[in-house]
């Protein structure tokens, strides 16, 4: 089988720990034999961002700028313990928050549904996609663990040096931690208009939720633009094609949401927005089952798998185990990019090798073979198998299909 052309590349970053190894197994397996695969690599590995003092992360970045379209393994936001394991020099921010804030783009998180996975919460009959704004808040937050007594401010001065806002946050009589966080209007704009389009754009209602009761000024400040956007850009539109918005406390989103049959976009500030994502893909069946793609105001697009790095199984597979790892969400970051690279290069053969590989992984699943995570949870009795056999039955559908 002659391999399939690519007109322009994809930029692909690589990760860590066991996706690290399911990447470079999933390229081997079900893309290399198939593409002629074109990108532009960047190794996102925490070895290689502290060894380039994070540098590696703007440059993905900004090559996503150049080329519209990108792919990311999962990698590792390190904590103190993460520090010390891969003896760091700093502990870096987060490389999804880095890429997010320099694409100024929101993220659009939607499970994977199979009729052998039914989510545990009973009424969901739909998908329910998460919205995240992907600027500011705690992943650009500036911290400062308090040595011991003292007063911490928050003061805002003007371009011209005038201070304009000066109030005492706490007076510390003892060690302790501080936090400053921000957001901008053109940012939170930006977020409101990509969610209302999207909505628009899949049909479904929107819901918008954040906690304005106790933060009057930070959250009412997104409840303010959402409202304004919507009355006068979009209510129009959206009562043409009988659909709704809604804004609500984050608490009670979260009720709502435990009743609903879903079908709507859940659209979150940026905290939110990571918790309830990994909720609502749990519930659903399986964190390894949805989708991720930040989508930018000028066009960019970057595709990746929710989850984190599966360092559990990593430490198994380093003692020389077989392993049994969902592949499925990083398939779906590879297939999201190439269709993307595809339509946007009018390159149909590639868009039907992404369809048909998606259909691949859920064929293979409902056919009986799945990894640990989806046994424990299928509607009938399944045997788990390892990563690599499931990638094998992938390649033997697809290979089928194709031909």
């Amino acid at each position: 089988m002659e391999k399939i052309k690519m007109q322009a590349p994809i930029v692909e970053m690589d990760g860590d720990e066991m996706t690290r190894i399911l990447w470079q197994m999933i390229k081997d397996e079900l893309l290399l034999p198939f593409i002629d695969l074109s990108t532009e690599y960047y190794d996102l590995g925490l070895p290689n961002r502290d060894r380039t003092d994070d540098q590696v992360t703007i440059d993905a970045a900004m090559a996503i700028k150049r080329h519209h379209v990108g792919v990311k393994c999962a990698t590792i936001t390190p904590n103190a313990k993460r520090m010390e394991e891969y003896h760091l020099k700093q502990m870096w921010k987060s490389p999804n928050g880095t890429i997010r804030a320099i694409l100024d783009g929101t993220v659009f998180r939607t499970p994977i549904l199979t009729p052998s996975v039914k989510p545990f919460v009973r009424t969901w009959t739909k998908p329910i996609t998460i919205a995240r704004h992907a600027f500011g808040d705690l992943y650009k937050a500036t911290e400062f663990r308090v040595p011991g007594p003292g007063k911490a401010e928050l003061t805002f001065t003007d371009e011209t040096g005038t201070e304009l806002f000066c109030k005492p946050i706490f007076n510390f009589d003892g060690p302790g931690v501080v936090q400053g966080m921000f957001n901008t209007d053109a940012s939170i704009t930006s977020f409101a208009r990509s969610c209302f389009q999207y909505a628009l754009d899949t049909r479904q209602d929107l819901w918008f939720a954040a906690k304005d009761t106790i933060s009057k000024q930070y959250d009412g400040c997104f409840r303010d633009i959402f409202q304004e956007i919507y009355e006068t850009e979009y209510k129009t539109r959206f009562d043409a094609l009988s659909l709704s918005y809604l804004y609500t406390l984050i608490d009670d989103a979260v009720a709502r949401v435990i009743r609903s049959e879903g079908g709507f976009v859940w659209a979150c500030k940026n905290y939110d927005g990571d918790v309830m994502s990994d909720m609502v893909s749990t519930a659903f069946g399986s964190l390894a089952m949805m989708t991720s793609v930040l989508v930018s105001p000028d066009g960019n697009y970057e595709y990746e798998a929710a989850h984190g790095t599966i360092t559990r199984h990593y430490y198994r597979w380093q003692q020389g185990e077989e392993v049994s790892s969902n592949p499925i969400a990083t398939i779906y970051a590879w297939t999201g990019a190439l269709r993307k690279r595809g339509a946007l290069d009018e390159n149909a053969e590639l868009v039907h090798f992404a369809d048909t590989l998606d259909r691949a992984c859920l064929d293979t699943i409902e056919a009986g073979i799945m990894t640990g995570d989806l046994a424990a949870v299928c509607q009938r009795s399944a045997a788990p198998v390892s990563s690599k056999a499931f990638l094998t039955a992938i390649r033997g559908r697809l290979e089928t299909a194709l031909a």
